[in-house]
């Protein structure tokens, strides 16, 4: 708990175990999201395939069982995402000073409503244009789709939670400012670097190769990243204030 490290110097082992608890209550949580979602994969996946005119098949026996395991998992993830930025907080309040503390609540509501615009973001607009984009392509190549379920989901859910993270950006930097980790004078005198691996991070997070989803990822990291600076200013670490060591 965060009570029993507060007031203390925690060594490295305690700082194991409480890594150590605070993972188990997020895998705890996940797994309670599994098992309330596990019922409604098959809903998931005809929601997630609503862009695709095809129809998905599946290759092997197990596939499609496993794909709705997936679903389920990464369904979870998402319903546990609040139990789960709280306990990433308790792990690194004790780094914090005692009046930063009462930040807990809004990190995590706005850990939570960053995540969902992300998925959102990548659910509405970037997933259509780039399943449009991609089979089309290869319709126009003469070609016939035939898709598996596998395949499918596995691109839809890496895009998700890839743009889920990536709009986490301005709350990252808020917080790294108000640990004293960076300043927005620091942000914004790196911002060329910053653009760089942006576009870097878009290429990596990106499960395909063409141009135009990268830009879909990187045009909005880019925004984030100046987003960030703002928040910074107003949120950071006041000048002069050191962080704590304990």
């Amino acid at each position: 708990m965060i009570s029993s490290v507060d007031n203390r110097k925690m060594s490295f082992f305690d700082h194991l175990t409480e890594l150590r608890q605070r993972i188990l209550w997020s895998v705890a949580a996940v797994g309670l999201g599994f098992a309330a979602t596990i019922a409604f994969t098959d809903r998931i996946i005809k929601f997630l395939a609503r862009p695709l005119a095809a129809k998905l098949a599946f290759l092997t026996p197990t596939e499609a069982f496993w794909v709705n395991m997936k679903v389920a998992m990464i369904a979870g993830l998402f319903l546990a995402l609040p139990v789960v930025l709280y306990q990433i907080w308790a792990f690194i309040s004790p780094g914090l000073l005692p009046t930063e503390r009462r930040y807990a609540l809004p990190f995590v509501i706005l850990g939570t409503v960053f995540f969902a615009i992300g998925v959102t973001f990548a659910l509405w607009v970037v997933i259509p244009f780039a399943i449009q984009f991609l089979v089309g392509f290869g319709e126009r190549q003469g070609l016939l789709p035939v898709i598996s379920v596998g395949s499918y989901v596995d691109f839809v859910l890496k895009f998700t939670l890839a743009f889920g993270m990536v709009f986490e950006l301005p709350l990252a930097i808020t917080l790294a400012a108000r640990m004293g980790i960076v300043t927005p004078q620091f942000l914004s005198r790196h911002r060329k670097y910053a653009i760089l691996i942006n576009f870097v991070l878009a290429a990596i997070l990106t499960p395909t190769p063409d141009i135009l989803n990268q830009f879909l990822m990187a045009g909005p990291l880019c925004l984030l990243y100046e987003l960030g600076i703002l928040s910074a200013r107003f949120f950071g670490r006041a000048s002069g204030t050191a962080a704590p060591t304990g």
